[in-house]
Parts: C-alpha cells; structure tokens; sequence
C-alpha cells in the first residue's frame, strides 16, 4: 500500500511497482550467442503492480487543471469536426489508427492503407493498420461497458487474422521487453507474471469505469498501468490506445468522432515511453502530462487535415457540379473516407448498378479528381491523390519533434 504522506507539488505519493523473483527454466530450444544462453539460467526478477482500482488518487492543481483544460478542448474538437458533412468521422479514425500503429514503428502509406481497406494492399504494415482501427472502433461501441471482456474483444479484433492463436485470452508466459529473444535476463522491463495478469486486469478494468476523476487524468493512469501489465504477448500497445479511445467516449470526452490522440505522440515518442517507466517508478505526472499535450498537438493537426479536406471537397464541387441526389456526388463524398476505389466497390457503396458506377467514376476521371493507378481494364484502381496526399501530410506534421522535446 502507499503511504498517506504527500509528495513534492501536492501529489499524493503514487506506489511504484515492485518486484518478486521467479525461477527460470531454459527450454534448450533457445537460439542466442553463446554468451546469451549462458546468462540465460537462474532466477529473474518480474513486475508486481500494484492494484488501484480503489486508490485514492490526489494530484495537484496544475495538473487536474492541465487534464481537464485537455478534455474540454477535446470535447470542443469533437463537437466542430462531428457537425460538419464530410465524413470526418471516418477520416480521423484511420489517421488515428496509422498514428498507434506508427508508434509500434508499423509504418504505412495513405494509398497502402487504403488499398488494404479495400482488401488490395500487398503491405502487412497498412493490413494491421485496417485492423487497428476494427480495433477502435470496438473500443468506442463497448465504451457503454468498459470491463476485461472489452479488452479482449479489441485485442481479437486488432490480431484475429494474424495471430489467432494469442486472442482471446491473456498471455500465458512471461513476457518481456528488450534484451533478446532467449530469456528474460537483462531486459529493459519484466511484465508481471502471467498468473498475476487476469486479477490485474480485473483490478485496472475497475479503476477505468470510476467517476471521481478528470478523464484525461484518469485514462492516463489506466493506460499506463495497462501497458505494465501487458497482458497480452503481442499488440498491447495498439490495444492500450484503443482503450483510451474508449475511456473518452465512456467519459463523454468525445460523442462523434476518434480524435487522434495516438498522432499527438509520434513527435515526442521518446517522452511517451519515458513517462511509462516513470510511472512504473510511481511517478503520475510524466504520462498525464505526455497525454494531455499529445490531445493539444492531435486537435492543432486534426484542424488543419480538416481545413485540407475541407477546401478538396470545395474544389471538386465547383470542378464537377452536381445535384446532391446524384451518384457522381456521392462518389465525391466517398472518396474523402475511401481514396482509393474500384468500379465495382462504387456501385456497392453507393447502391447503383455496375454501369451508373463507372458513369460517375469517368466523370471525375474527366475532371481529374480522380486517376487511374493500376494497369489494365479489369478489377482498376482508382485514386484521389489529393486526399491520399492530405493524409500523408497529416503524417509527417504528427512525426515531427514538438519544441523542446
């Protein structure tokens, strides 16, 4: 248990994880230098969490004030991007998608991920990225009910097709990160023991669905005890961040649309992974800090994708007139959420025979809103490059350094 006695700045001191030691039996089956596999024998010392589903929990004022003036600015976002017409809701959520994956170093391009939308890509990079947000999109329908089987719902939804064999269930070996493959000897962080996971998950499952705290505040603390316990063997990050999502709507933070929060951490990675050791270290205000900027830069950029989204649907009404009932501005409308299309995959969205859909795909051909961008007059793709070219550049304004970090 903590102590009462509080710490420097008005923070009630938070526990650090401790340690336990657990023994470690080689399998023989290890591939390693000869002097990795020697060091890979003995006991070996793993995270013991603390549980904090009814810890108090007192920051300072500068803190709550920095939370919730994150919140409120979120929620503001929220509110101007979910009352416009164009599909923005769809928009963000892929850019929040690539964001989390990109943080996992998982990097793709706009057209790949929208090739593997439409199940096209020949990258398992833009794959997992199309997953990722099934995964997000989990997150925000359970966010009615945020409790472990959520957590492995998103998890199966994130790794089903990849790696069906780990969903479903928590990890049942021990895991851990950096120091090699062969064991847990010299790694940088030991994960709890598998058998502490599924009462930790109970325990931070519970602490996510309270009500006394600022959200911001809150679902940092969850995210960052979460992503101690890495429940699982693989796609903890990617399922960590989906919880976030979660929380924020669960919080009525958010109520129309996935704001890229993930997009707020690519500039200052470094400090994101810094501020989950010094939370393990019991030190709160590093992660609420990281993520309630990282909200403040992923609204300043989510504006501006807005903006450029925004003037590429003017442009093409004023290039291709048309009645709003009319397929060819539907299709217009489509192509901002999915800017890389099919004949074929027009006329199922937009209900319309084979014939009708390649009437209007011609048609923004002719206005060069679209382009053809394979060979060939069978199963063609066809491609907004301005729209793949806006989220791009949504990419690289998240990927760089924010001042001073």
């Amino acid at each position: 248990m903590s102590s009462d006695a509080e710490s420097a700045g008005g923070m009630k001191a938070w526990p650090s994880t401790s340690y336990e030691t657990r023994p470690w039996a080689p399998t023989g089956d290890e591939v390693g230098s000869r002097r990795r596999r020697r060091a890979a024998h003995g006991p070996y010392l793993a995270a013991v969490p603390p549980l904090i589903a009814a810890r108090d929990v007192t920051l300072p004022a500068d803190l709550v004030a920095l939370s919730e003036d994150a919140g409120r600015e979120l929620t503001r976002f929220d509110a101007e991007v979910g009352s416009l017409t164009a599909p923005f809701g769809s928009i963000l959520l892929h850019t929040e998608s690539a964001s989390s994956s990109e943080v996992e170093n998982l990097t793709s391009s706009a057209r790949q991920v929208a090739l593997a939308e439409i199940g096209d890509s020949t990258s398992a990079n833009a794959r997992l990225v199309v997953r990722n947000a099934e995964a997000m999109k989990a997150a925000i329908a359970l966010s009615d009910d945020l409790d472990t089987g959520a957590i492995l719902t998103m998890h199966r939804v994130l790794l089903e097709n990849t790696n069906p064999e780990i969903v479903g269930m928590w990890r049942r070996q021990q895991v851990w990160i950096g120091g090699g493959g062969v064991s847990p000897h010299g790694a940088s962080f030991i994960p709890p023991h598998h058998d502490l996971v599924p009462e930790l998950m109970d325990d931070v499952m519970e602490f996510s669905r309270r009500v006394d705290l600022p959200v911001i505040a809150q679902l940092a603390i969850a995210h960052a005890q979460f992503e101690t316990i890495h429940p699982f063997p693989d796609g903890n990050g990617r399922t960590g961040r989906a919880l976030i999502q979660g929380m924020l709507r669960a919080g009525g933070v958010t109520a129309n649309v996935t704001v890229p929060v993930s997009a707020g951490l690519l500039g200052s990675t470094g400090h994101y992974f810094d501020a989950l050791t010094a939370y393990r270290a019991g030190d709160l205000r590093p992660i609420i800090e990281t993520l309630s900027e990282a909200a403040f830069s992923a609204i300043s950029n989510g504006r501006t994708l807005e903006k450029d989204i925004t003037r590429i649907a003017a442009r093409w009404d004023e290039l291709v007139r048309a009645r709003r009932d009319s397929s060819v501005h539907a299709l217009k409308r489509l192509l901002l959420r999915q800017p890389v299309v099919t004949t074929g995959i027009v006329a199922s969205e937009l209900n319309v025979s084979f014939p009708a859909a390649d009437a209007s795909v011609q048609k923004l051909v002719q206005a060069d809103i679209l382009t053809q961008s394979s060979a060939g007059r069978r199963n063609r793709h066809f491609q907004s490059s301005e729209v793949l070219q806006a989220l791009d550049d949504f990419g690289t304004r998240a990927r760089r350094q924010r001042p001073g970090q």
